[in-house]
């Protein structure tokens, strides 16, 4: 039942708003993290790309998660659409543009706990483990309402509440939303054979069904995007059914397959907003833009928001700037918007192109994917965009590059 005043207010405590939170601390911006820590078990994994496994380095939060993270030195991609322009396996080495991985796959929950036991140490930053209510941003700062009780007053709050943010709701920003026909099933498989730290990506009709490398060479992270009805069907099997129907998906790759984690069900939207930034308000992560599960797009977004906030607030107070106004958030609301709607772009583009059957479209993927082998040039600058844009990139996402 306490009020706090502090320079910046973060809520949601996910891996976005913890990391936004760590980064504007140990820049020595006072800051409040509001929100409850509630880890969900559901079989879900990240592939943290290059830039925000520097991100998280600088930050301290890696060193700890490291030994439970697979590289994802290989990605390979399978036409399985039965297209007439099917095109043959592709394989894209991350040594081709000087990286060991293009990233690393680490269960969602050891991740969060993994930034969350570094926030407990950090000086500057407060941890207030209740839930915000509302938000009212006056003209010289925002209050927050707590549930339960107790206020608190920043002159910037950041929302990184997830894709049914409160606090955008009550900001006004326009918002664009859309589902697919689809779900993703999520899981953790053990297999016979190894991985060999290569994440292979078939496409289906359904969408994009992926098996990514977990640590000890024989264990993977499944996310399986298929339609909707399908996927119902696949959640209602027992894990020795549900197991041969991936293996039998995964064309025996792997080598026998069986269910070793738990699982999760997970719908297909996607969401944008008009801007990430209001009065005194900024946007990261979810409560931004939503992506369906697939090119590990989503989560390494939310990273690049919540470090290039960082820098913003480190620039306005270099400038003596109000950190809260949008002239100090002008750069990061459009560096961010820009971001957003590229990977919206390629994201929605691809699962869009699969569920299609018109020749076309199946011909310029194929054709894509075909160029991208052929053509050196193509292949690794595609490569390098899809792991970290050049252009804007964070402070802390260029460290060691």
């Amino acid at each position: 039942m306490t009020d706090t005043r502090t320079e910046v207010a973060v809520v949601g405590a996910g891996a976005a708003g913890l990391a936004a939170a760590l980064a504007l601390a140990q820049a020595g911006v006072p800051t409040a993290l509001v929100g409850r820590h509630a880890p969900v078990a559901d079989g879900r994994t990240v592939a943290l790309l290059d830039g925000s496994v520097r991100f998280l380095a600088a930050l301290g939060a890696w060193a700890p998660l490291a030994p439970q993270a697979a590289p994802l030195a290989v990605l390979q991609i399978v036409d399985d659409t039965g297209s007439l322009f099917r095109p043959p396996p592709a394989r894209f080495h991350a040594s081709e543009i000087g990286l060991d991985a293009f990233g690393w796959n680490v269960e969602s929950a050891g991740l969060v706990e993994s930034l969350r036991a570094r926030a407990r140490e950090t000086p500057n930053l407060a941890l207030i483990e209740r839930d915000a209510d509302a938000c009212r941003a006056g003209e010289a700062e925002a209050r927050l309402t707590l549930a339960g009780g107790g206020t608190v007053a920043a002159r910037l709050v950041v929302a990184a509440d997830g894709a049914r943010s409160r606090l955008r709701a009550g900001s006004g920003i326009p918002v664009r939303d859309w589902s697919y026909p689809q779900a993703a099933l999520t899981t953790i498989l053990a297999h016979d054979r190894p991985h060999r730290d290569v994440s292979t990506e078939f496409h289906t009709r359904s969408g994009p069904f992926t098996l990514v490398p977990l640590p000890g060479g024989h264990r993977s992270s499944l996310v399986w995007v298929t339609d909707t009805e399908r996927a119902e069907a696949l959640s209602a099997l027992d894990d020795a059914d549900l197991a041969q129907a991936i293996e039998t998906q995964a064309k025996g790759m792997l080598g026998r397959m069986r269910i070793d984690g738990p699982r999760g069900r997970v719908p297909m939207r996607g969401l944008a907003v008009a801007s990430p930034v209001a009065h005194r308000l900024a946007l990261i992560g979810e409560a931004a833009h939503v992506f369906p599960p697939i090119g590990a797009q989503g989560l390494n977004l939310g990273m690049r928001d919540a470090a290039a906030l960082r820098d913003a607030v480190r620039r306005a107070a270099a400038d003596g700037r109000d950190p809260g106004s949008r002239a100090a958030l002008a750069g990061f609301a459009r560096d961010r918007r820009r971001d957003a709607a590229l990977r919206t772009a390629a994201v929605d583009g691809l699962n869009r192109s699969l569920l299609s059957a018109l020749a076309p479209v199946d011909a310029l993927r194929g054709l894509g994917l075909v160029a991208m082998q052929a053509i050196g040039p193509l292949r690794r600058a595609v490569m390098r965009e899809g792991v970290l844009p050049r252009s804007s990139v964070p402070e802390l996402m260029r460290a060691g590059r």
